[in-house]
């Protein structure tokens, strides 16, 4: 199902109000790119995207102002007809040519002191991140040295207690028991909460713990960018498992391939710890130091 994202919901992130075409702010946007109608206002319009956002900015407001007041009005007529879905004009350049028909097409149209790269970069980021495509994960984000896990298991197998340890050694909590993650671009994928869960932890035998009002609001983030995937699970005397890690190990989230470890648990092993360890080991392995292989490059 294709995900919409409304101009009103735009525009409040933005934090800018209409002045012209309020009767359509429940006009749903659906794509993540902007355009800026530079060819349009010159008379070109094949292939005219008037799905996207349309930011009108310098070099846009400088061409119209230099027109005749026949050829502005001929030219916005034209472009109006396209029925593009709304207007940003950047730098509070005039919009008093578009104020009028932008009432009777009913298309939302908004001033800003914002350049029009800072404008762009705001409108994609928010359009990015609510138009990604999702997938709830049952699980435990947090984020450890700046590098973001999902912690992963049955349920009881410790997940929410390995957070709490993490978060009292000072690393943060981004969602306990629904991770939702979100794949924003080709390669990266993010890890968020759901809003209700946003900020507790849920902990049997004691309950639900509000993580900000017992550690503060430094123990807490809303989101962080997917590097880690690690399993907990009860440890299994018949099974195999290798300490050495010759073979890195990946698993796949809406197309996106994260590093996968699994970590098996039993009496004495301490899991935050092993949980930091793996995530300083990912640094490493990111500036290129592989253990393995300089513990194989010694024989």
């Amino acid at each position: 199902m294709q995900k919409t994202i409304t101009i009103h919901e735009l525009i409040n992130f933005l934090k800018l109000t209409p002045i012209a075409g309020h009767a359509g702010l429940n006009r749903e946007i659906t794509k993540t790119d902007f355009h800026r109608p530079g060819l349009q206002l010159s008379g070109f319009f094949n292939e005219f995207p008037n799905e996207k956002v349309q930011i009108i900015g310098n070099q846009e407001s400088y061409y119209i102002q230099s027109l005749t007041k026949e050829e502005k009005h001929e030219i916005i007529q034209r472009y109006m007809s396209h029925k593009p879905i709304c207007i940003f004009v950047s730098n509070n350049h005039d919009t008093s040519y578009l104020v009028d028909i932008c009432n009777e097409t009913n298309t939302p149209l908004f001033t800003t002191s914002d350049g029009s790269h800072e404008l762009s970069d705001k409108i994609v980021n928010f359009l990015n991140k609510n138009l990604a495509k999702e997938l709830g994960i049952h699980g435990v984000c947090m984020e450890v040295f700046g590098v973001g896990i999902l912690l992963r298991g049955s349920s009881g197998v410790g997940k929410s207690e390995a957070a709490l340890s993490l978060i009292n050694k000072g690393h943060r909590l981004i969602s306990d028991d629904l991770v939702i993650l979100k794949k924003i671009g080709p390669t990266a994928l993010i890890g968020t909460h759901n809003s209700y869960n946003r900020h507790f932890l849920a902990l049997r035998g004691v309950g639900l713990v509000n993580v900000p009002k017992i550690y503060g609001f430094g123990s807490v983030q809303d989101e962080t960018k997917i590097n880690l995937d690690i399993e907990l699970s009860i440890w299994d005397e018949t099974k195999y498992y290798d300490a050495i890690q010759a073979e890195t190990n990946y698993i796949n989230y809406l197309d996106t391939k994260i590093k996968h470890i699994e970590i098996p648990i039993r009496p004495g092993r301490d899991i935050a710890e092993l949980v930091e360890v793996a995530a300083k080991n990912w640094r490493l392995e990111q500036e290129g130091y592989y253990a393995y292989k300089d513990f194989h490059s010694r024989f």
